[in-house]
């Protein structure tokens, strides 16, 4: 079943998989690394008025399932989580900045690319049909 949220002019569920790869896929991470990201998303997430549903990863990129509402773009979203986890992430663990990857690629933690889905709902054929089958007037 739909967890629909409620906006002051909106009823929304908008729900987006998104997923954060590591410069040059250096093997960065650790369990204390996405542990650390769980929160940081997280506090940046509560600025958007979003919620992270999900987080998981390994070594070399994080996926992150995200519900947020819909006065925010995807892209908004996605330039300071990034920002902010990287910046943050340097700070608590000092070790980051020399890993290779990271180091060879003048300090950036991320791929300046990233992969966005969005989730949930009915397929799209059966969306297609629904609207196609509306009583349209003469």
């Amino acid at each position: 079943m739909f967890k629909y949220n409620k906006g002051r002019h909106s009823v929304f569920s908008l729900n987006v998989h998104l997923i954060f790869v590591c410069k040059q896929r250096g093997k960065v991470f650790s369990d204390n690394h996405l542990a650390a990201m769980q929160e940081i998303f997280d506090k940046v997430l509560d600025d958007f008025e979003a919620e992270l549903l999900e987080l998981n990863g390994e070594k070399d990129h994080v996926h992150l399932l995200v519900s947020y509402p819909p006065k925010h773009s995807v892209a908004g979203m996605v330039n300071s989580l990034k920002g902010v986890s990287s910046r943050r992430l340097k700070e608590m663990f000092p070790e980051i900045e020399s890993f290779w990857s990271v180091a060879k690629s003048k300090n950036s933690l991320w791929s300046p690319s990233y992969f966005a889905s969005s989730t949930g709902g009915a397929p799209i054929e059966v969306l297609k049909k629904y609207i196609q089958d509306q009583n349209r007037p003469d």
